[in-house]
């Protein structure tokens, strides 16, 4: 519909929409994170929810006890590699479709801990992330913002064709392999076929910028 007659309606009292901005306005407003934390950013997100921020005002309140009710993972704080395996196979009892947010510099990269021999150097080393927030601990108002543009992504997408999410493409894996704990590292040390996936969508983005996806570091 011409965008101008769009907003002749509305001015008459008349809206109008389509299936999927109202698809995707219902999923973008229920936004339901799952209630874990690993470290000191894990305050930071409690905080979040308290009555200065308010995360209700964007749906996402309630934090779900259950995977299985869950949309949303906040990776809050460090990875260890002994944590590792257990956020992945939360994160494979997530039902579709399924976000995650990694706050702070340890879930991005390792952060202060990143030569550490027992901290991961980064989440999406194993699933992959929507949206990465920097910070040591990042501020409330930084996991609000996240929130903000996880929501913008959801209202971009579209329920057909080629730009259509991962998880509405059925050659696209729901579950990711849970990484098993080796003799000296855990193994295999990244998912290189989910950084494939990851770096294949980002070089569609023209402002994106990383690694070929080659597996190395």
């Amino acid at each position: 519909m011409d965008a101008e007659l769009k907003n002749e309606l509305s001015r008459q009292g008349i809206f109008t929409t389509t299936l999927e901005e109202l698809y995707n306005w219902g999923r973008k407003s229920s936004v339901w994170p799952l209630t874990f934390g690993l470290a000191c950013c894990a305050i930071e997100m409690i905080a979040t929810t308290m009555a200065r921020y308010d995360l209700a005002r964007f749906g996402a309140e309630v934090f779900r006890p259950s995977p299985r009710q869950a949309d949303l993972m906040i990776v809050a704080g460090t990875v260890t590699k002994k944590m590792a395996p257990q956020v992945v196979r939360l994160y494979n009892q997530m039902p579709e479709p399924k976000y995650v947010i990694a706050m702070g510099a340890c879930a991005i990269s390792g952060g202060p801990f990143k030569q550490g021999y027992n901290v991961l150097k980064g989440i999406d080393r194993y699933i992959p992330v929507d949206v990465h927030i920097p910070g040591c601990p990042p501020r409330p108002e930084a996991l609000i913002d996240a929130f903000m543009t996880l929501q913008k992504k959801i209202a971009a997408q579209s329920l057909t064709g080629e730009e259509r999410p991962r998880y509405l493409h059925a050659d696209e894996p729901s579950e990711f392999p849970v990484p098993e704990y080796g003799a000296h590292d855990l193994e295999p040390p990244k998912n290189v076929k989910l950084w494939n996936i990851i770096y294949k969508t980002a070089a569609k983005e023209p402002s994106s910028a990383g690694e070929d996806g080659s597996g190395k570091d």
